[in-house]
């Protein structure tokens, strides 16, 4: 195959395959933060931000976006700032997790009328998509740049 141009595609699959994915990695873990947290915000905001720990999830989205940037042209922020920054994003979910449990818990019934109040409550599993976005974050720390053998 030599002389042949190689298709974006087939240079990211390789990438990919090899990995060093830490670059596109860094931005998608930005961007997916921004999307999780005008999500969050958004739910949130309709519940009026009843609890001071629902603003957890928009007070620590920047640090990730900034540092999720920054990975992207800069191998020490995907290295030192964003595996950090991601850590305490995920933790914040798994936090929200607890909460939203909690909330289910004070409904009236609890968790003995489960089949009412988990589907009408807080969303349990929403806050693990923080976690996911962390964990995507803490991994593009762990892989090696696109372009580096």
């Amino acid at each position: 195959m030599r002389g042949r141009p190689e298709h974006r595609i087939d240079r990211l699959v390789g990438d990919v395959q090899h990995g060093r994915f830490e670059r596109t990695l860094s931005g998608l873990t930005a961007v997916a933060a921004i999307v999780t947290t005008a999500e969050v915000y958004i739910e949130h905001y309709r519940a009026s931000f009843g609890n001071k720990m629902m603003w957890s999830p928009i007070a620590v989205t920047p640090p990730v976006v900034v540092a999720g940037i920054a990975g992207v042209f800069s191998r020490r922020w995907a290295k030192t700032a964003l595996p950090v920054a991601s850590a305490v994003y995920a933790l914040d979910g798994i936090v929200g997790v607890y909460y939203h449990g909690r909330g289910v818990a004070r409904r009236p019934g609890g968790w003995r009328l489960w089949t009412y109040n988990l589907p009408m409550g807080p969303p349990i599993v929403a806050p693990g998509l923080m976690g996911i976005v962390g964990g995507m974050g803490v991994l593009a720390a762990l892989l090696r740049r696109e372009g580096e053998g």
